[in-house]
């Protein structure tokens, strides 16, 4: 996608990045790499989701891959943009530069707070795996094992009610 849709020329900098840097990376990975890469893997996501729930009914049916895409593109997007904004901020005004540790404090930065933004873009995920599954035929799909849902915000709001997110 780089090669394809190249971003304006990034400078590399090892101390201190803009806000505005950060924003702007964020909106090209967002728009561009991330989501093209979401969509282009998501029929194989589908397919290994369904593989995984078929053994319960020990089925073989596919169909119905766009509607497990949108949370997952969310997720996404929410993980990007939280990663990047939350390291920019710690590190511009929590790491202090005299601290001898300040660099390798600062190349840690984005690594944990991907575990952190995971926790909280982990429902988007979760959603989206269910309406990979929600009534294809297969019968985890199906109630009594779940109930049909509508679209993938009625399986938000019943999971959310359940107390699964």
């Amino acid at each position: 996608m780089k090669k394809v849709f190249p971003p304006d020329e990034i400078k590399q900098v090892s101390k201190q990045v803009s806000l505005r840097k950060v924003v702007k990376e964020s909106s090209y990975k967002m728009m561009m790499m991330q989501c093209m890469s979401r969509m282009l893997a998501h029929p194989l996501h589908i397919i290994s989701v369904r593989c995984m729930v078929q053994f319960v009914g020990r089925e073989a049916k596919y169909r119905g891959v766009l509607s497990s895409l949108i949370p997952h593109l969310l997720g996404d997007v929410v993980f990007l943009w939280g990663c990047n904004l939350l390291a920019h901020f710690i590190n511009a005004y929590l790491v202090d530069d005299s601290f001898s540790q300040a660099l390798a404090i600062r190349s840690y930065t984005k690594f944990v707070m991907g575990i952190a933004v995971s926790m909280l873009t982990y429902p988007f995920l979760l959603v989206g795996d269910l309406m990979a599954v929600n009534n294809c035929g297969l019968q985890a799909g199906l109630p009594p094992y779940s109930p049909v849902f509508k679209s993938w915000i009625h399986c938000w709001k019943y999971l959310r009610v359940q107390g699964q997110l």
